[in-house]
């Protein structure tokens, strides 16, 4: 079986429900849960004979050993994180512990597992470490877009984080040869996603009458990746990628946050014909340090392994757009009290 890190947030689960969909191998989930994880959105293979549950943290090595060697797992992939870059600019050392610490203690709990293995198995183990284009730092309206090569510039606490649990996870190939890969992709929208990340929140806000509060002008490019096609790229990279190499993930789709909300509101109008949703937007004040650009070269896992988004970001938001819609139950519950603090703590004093 595989062993999935942070399967009950966003990635994760979608990766799990992927994997179980299109592969008879089985999979067990390690989540903490935190705020972000919902382990609902995994309700469907709850009874599903090749999925498993263990609810352990990843910087307790003593659970890490006790899951790792319960399981036996033949590959791990690793995308347990505090991922949002507003709550690290609140509370870093949180994103120091999990990302940094937690991803050491995982790669260390695992590398102990990996050399006792028979020789056949150990060869044949992987490690992939899912990591962000935020690492990279920020663009120019013209520079060449990120790619294996470029240099580590992280402008945030998260940011500075993940860097931090990459070059962790480099190292641990580097200097023990261990067979762990890294893998850096751009923003990711899709279903089951929580309602903090800029594409969420704005369909949930819409809906429920709310503003659509836009960071400074709006201008700020990302390229947004769908998260099947994420998933997809990992499991290649899982398959074939070759051990010690960084994969860039991206979807090929560069938009601007002003007209991914215009977009937005377009596609909820089809559903609420004579609704003008672009009334709702607001302008509030930047983020510090928020990065200008990202963009991402995905040539080499295109030319090495194969792949490419098969999702255009029309046809990816459309999905997206329909999935919240006919999961109103899903969001209800995901917004919890604590959800709705840190809404008002982060976007109420930037009004």
């Amino acid at each position: 079986m595989i062993l999935v890190t942070g399967g009950c947030g966003f990635i994760g689960s979608n990766f799990i429900l992927d994997w179980l969909a299109t592969r008879a191998e089985p999979v067990v989930n390690v989540d903490v849960l935190t705020y972000a994880a919902n382990p609902a959105t995994l309700a469907s293979v709850n009874d599903d004979s090749r999925y498993a549950f263990e609810r352990a943290d990843i910087c307790d090595r003593d659970a890490m050993d006790v899951v790792i060697a319960k399981h036996k797992p033949r590959a791990i992939v690793h995308f347990a994180a505090e991922s949002h870059v507003d709550r690290s600019i609140h509370g870093p050392m949180d994103f120091v512990r999990t990302n940094v610490m937690g991803t050491a203690t995982l790669l260390e709990a695992s590398r102990a597992y990996w050399k006792a293995l028979p020789e056949a198995q150990a060869t044949a183990f992987r490690f992939v470490h899912v990591s962000t284009d935020e690492v990279f730092g920020t663009l120019g309206a013209n520079d060449p877009k990120f790619n294996e090569l470029s240099q580590y510039q992280p402008n945030s606490p998260y940011s500075a984080s993940k860097a931090g649990s990459d070059h962790v996870a480099r190292a641990y190939f580097h200097t023990y040869g261990m067979p762990v890969m890294v893998t850096n992709c751009s923003n990711n929208y899709g279903p089951r996603q929580f309602p903090e990340k800029l594409i969420p929140l704005m369909i949930v806000n819409a809906l429920a009458g709310k503003s659509l509060p836009i960071y400074g002008d709006g201008q700020q490019i990302r390229d947004w990746l769908y998260v099947g096609d994420h998933c997809s790229a990992i499991a290649r990279v899982l398959e074939a990628g070759r051990p010690g190499e960084l994969y860039l993930i991206g979807g090929d789709a560069e938009k601007a946050n002003l007209d991914v909300v215009h977009t937005l509101c377009a596609l909820l109008a089809k559903h609420a014909p004579g609704k003008d949703y672009t009334k709702q937007i607001t302008y509030v004040t930047d983020r510090p340090g928020h990065d200008r650009r990202y963009a991402i070269d995905f040539s080499k896992l295109q030319s090495e392994l194969g792949w490419r988004p098969t999702e255009s970001f029309a046809t990816g938001l459309e999905k997206t757009v329909r999935w919240y819609l006919d999961n109103s139950a899903w969001v209800a519950d995901v917004q919890s009290g604590e959800y709705k603090t840190w809404v008002e703590k982060n976007y109420g004093a930037r009004a």
